[in-house]
């Protein structure tokens, strides 16, 4: 399987609207994106900015294209998968998304963080909570790349959580 680049636009192609609509649309057909995404995927390709802008603002328009929407389902696919708010807040960053939406999506998560790094500690190493330094360490270190606070992992290496 050899990876090859996408194929470029030609001149007419990346300035037109129509052309550029339907590249985004398929984008947004395989999964929701953030306008930072899309945008950066199109430019990426070859369409011409001004065409980009004008597409995503049409988008928007129509409710086809939603950073609140991406936000929420980004976040509960990542809630799921067990990563904790630090590290959401790091990849919506990394995919253009920052600011109130990011913050209102994740201040709903402070209050279940701490039980979801107890599930996460759980899952990977079982309900024995950790009798020496060395082992807590261990499941500290791992709680903590996974994107939870030193508070919610003391909370979940002590495993008194109220239930």
């Amino acid at each position: 399987m050899s990876l090859q680049k996408p194929k470029r636009p030609d001149e007419a192609a990346a300035r037109d609207p129509a052309r550029v609509r339907a590249k985004a649309l398929g984008f947004l057909a395989r999964r929701e994106h953030s306008a930072g995404e899309l945008r950066t995927k199109l430019l990426e390709r070859g369409y011409e900015s001004t065409a980009v802008e004008a597409v995503l603002s049409s988008l928007e328009g129509q409710k086809l294209l939603s950073d609140a929407r991406f936000v929420q389902e980004f976040v509960a696919a990542r809630v799921r998968r067990g990563s904790g708010p630090l590290k959401i807040r790091e990849e919506l960053r990394g995919r253009g998304v920052t600011g109130e939406l990011v913050e209102e999506a994740l201040a709903g998560l402070k209050a279940s963080s701490a039980k979801g790094a107890e599930e996460a500690r759980r899952k990977r190493f079982g309900t024995e909570t950790p009798k020496d330094m060395q082992e807590r360490a261990r499941q500290a270190r791992f709680l903590q790349q996974r994107g939870f606070s030193m508070d919610d992992i003391r909370k979940a290496l002590k495993g008194d959580l109220e239930e």
